[in-house]
């Protein structure tokens, strides 16, 4: 299952909708293209919405730190939305969960955007 992407605008936060499989290949090159499209026109408050996300590998990992960074340098702000528990608990292992903003709730994730 390859891995799908949508964005939306609510009150000027980009939400980057995701399902599917963020792995090696094509679906990390798919949020890499997504991000750098997005900083390309301006839109620096991005939400990474990984609900329907149900697997992601250490090439996706490391794609959403490099995303991260990425925006962080820019001057922008990334922050992920509603991890499923596999996610939740593969960003608690590797010690990623302290450095994302993480959120459950839509409405109060995009409030939170300075």
């Amino acid at each position: 299952m390859s891995m799908k992407i949508s964005t939306r605008q609510v009150d000027g936060v980009t939400i980057v909708d995701s399902s599917g499989r963020i792995t090696l290949g094509e679906g990390s090159v798919t949020l890499r293209d997504t991000v750098r499209d997005l900083l390309a026109k301006g839109q620096k408050k991005i939400l990474v919405n990984l609900g329907d996300v149900n697997y992601i590998d250490s090439s996706g990992i490391g794609e959403l730190v490099s995303a991260f960074t990425t925006v962080r340098n820019q001057g922008g702000e990334l922050k992920l939305l509603n991890l499923t528990k596999k996610v939740h608990d593969l960003l608690q292992i590797t010690k990623l969960y302290t450095v994302f903003d993480v959120k459950d709730d839509e409405a109060a994730a995009v409030k939170s955007f300075s």
